[in-house]
C-alpha cells in the first residue's frame, strides 16, 4: 500500500511524520510506520498517536483511531462517495463483535477528497476494538460500513506504546496565570480580567 495517501489524510487531521522517509526495518520506532494493514503516526501536538487503515472499496473508506495522553479517543471514518456535510450531527449505530453503541453521536467532517464523521467513546473503547473482528456501522436501517478489524490487536498495542512514549516527553508550554502577555489562562472564567 502506498503511504502517501494515508499520510495526506493524517496530515490534514493534524498529524505529522517524525522520521525520515528512508527509515529501515531496523528502525522499528520510526513513525509513521506500518503494522500489518494499519499505519501508526504521532499527533502534531505530541498529545497522542493515531492509527489509520484504508479499505479497498468504492470510495476507499478510511478508518482513523486516535488516542490521547489523557486516555480519550477519537474514531473517524471517511469515504470519497459519502455526502455527509461538515458539522452535520448524526446518530449512528456502531456494532463490535461483542458489544454495540446504538444511536451514538457523531459529527460530519471533510478531509482531503473524502467526507465522513468523527466521534469518541469511553476510555476502554480501544480495548474493545482490539478484541473485535469487525466494526459494523449503520444509520438506522441503512448500512454505512462493515470494516474488518483483522490485526487491530497488535496495532492498538503499538498505539498504546506510542502514547506512553509521548507521555515521557514534555508537553508544550501552556499559559500560566502570570503570563507576560497579560492574557489569562482561562479568559472565560468569571474572575478573569485583562492585565494592563
Amino acid at each position: 500500500m502506498n503511504l502517501s495517501r494515508p499520510l495526506s489524510i493524517l496530515s490534514l487531521l493534524g498529524l505529522v511524520a517524525l522520521s525520515p522517509t528512508g527509515a529501515t526495518a531496523a528502525d522499528k520506532d520510526a513513525l509513521p510506520r506500518k503494522i500489518g494493514d494499519w499505519t501508526l503516526a504521532v499527533s502534531e501536538d505530541g498529545d497522542g498517536c493515531f492509527l489509520t487503515r484504508i479499505y479497498d472499496r468504492p470510495g476507499d473508506t478510511t478508518l482513523l483511531l486516535g488516542l490521547d495522553r489523557d486516555g480519550s479517543n477519537h474514531l473517524t471514518v471517511l469515504n470519497a462517495n459519502w455526502s455527509i456535510k461538515p458539522r452535520e450531527r448524526l446518530a449512528l449505530d456502531f456494532k463490535l463483535t461483542n458489544g454495540s453503541y446504538p444511536k451514538h453521536f457523531a459529527v460530519g467532517l471533510a478531509s482531503d477528497d473524502q467526507r465522513g464523521f468523527v466521534t469518541s467513546f469511553e476510555k476502554p473503547f480501544p480495548t474493545y476494538l482490539a478484541r473485535s473482528q469487525a466494526l459494523n456501522i449503520a444509520r438506522g436501517d441503512v448500512p454505512v460500513e462493515r470494516l474488518s478489524l483483522a490485526g487491530s490487536g497488535a496495532a492498538i498495542a503499538a498505539l498504546r506504546d506510542c502514547v506512553t512514549a509521548q507521555e515521557a516527553r514534555p508537553t508544550k508550554a501552556t499559559r500560566s496565570d502570570n503570563a507576560t502577555d497579560g492574557i489569562p489562562r482561562d479568559p472565560f472564567a468569571k474572575a478573569a480580567s485583562r492585565k494592563r
